[in-house]
């Protein structure tokens, strides 16, 4: 049973959430917050496999008070929401530690499948939708993009082709079926880039290929 715990300012929310889940034999929901400081200190408590957790909250943000998740409970996983889809605060929250996200609209199914996934320790966003949130975040006004950090000289030739290819939103499939190899030979280069690159997941290994400029808003080459 994968036990959750729900974070959001709207009680209705919260409580729709909890009904979705609930039911299902294979999550408990183990408690609601109704703020990110509430949430940390709930979580702490209760020890959750996750919590859902909402970008925009009052006293302490989603952002944060997964920053302290991250930081104090890493065996807790952090889904997060947000409103919008094309929203900067999940980047944020991606970079904070969080290991998804979701748009509020989701479907049941959807909701369920990404607590799963996310229970597992792996990423529950699809690159292409990513890659659009993080071609938002670039183009953003009020956020300029960062400078150009690099890329690590250690990669190989190989290992930047793939990881161009995978900020660009291709899955390990078409990554093979581009470069003519196999999936298993694909995962395991991937693995050798979250490594080199310091990187915990694909979310995060995207969000490097931005900042370092290997490729731009545009989805190009940077």
């Amino acid at each position: 049973m994968i036990r959750v715990l729900i974070a959001d300012d709207q009680p209705l929310v919260r409580r729709g959430l909890a009904l979705i889940l609930g039911p299902d034999p294979e999550f408990e929901v183990v408690g609601e917050a109704e703020d990110g400081a509430r949430a940390v200190a709930l979580a702490a408590e209760l020890k959750p496999d996750v919590v859902v957790m909402d970008i925009r909250m009052p006293v302490l943000d989603g952002v944060k008070a997964t920053e302290e998740l991250a930081r104090t409970l890493p065996e807790t996983r952090v889904l997060a929401l947000s409103t919008f889809d094309m929203d900067e605060y999940v980047v944020a929250a991606l970079r904070a530690g969080a290991y998804g996200f979701l748009p509020k609209d989701v479907s049941p199914e959807e909701l369920g499948a990404a607590v799963r996934i996310v229970h597992t320790g792996e990423a529950a966003v699809a690159p292409r939708l990513l890659t659009r949130l993080i071609s938002a975040y670039v183009r953003a006004p009020a956020r300029p993009r960062p400078p150009v950090a690099g890329v690590p000289a250690d990669l190989t030739p190989r290992e930047l082709e793939i990881w161009h290819l995978l900020a660009t939103g291709l899955d390990n499939a078409e990554i093979a079926r581009d470069l003519d190899i196999s999936v298993s030979t694909v995962k395991n280069h991937i693995t050798g880039i979250f490594g080199k690159l310091g990187v915990r997941d694909r979310a995060q290994a995207v969000i490097a290929a931005y900042e370092s400029g290997l490729v731009s808003a545009a989805g190009g080459s940077g």
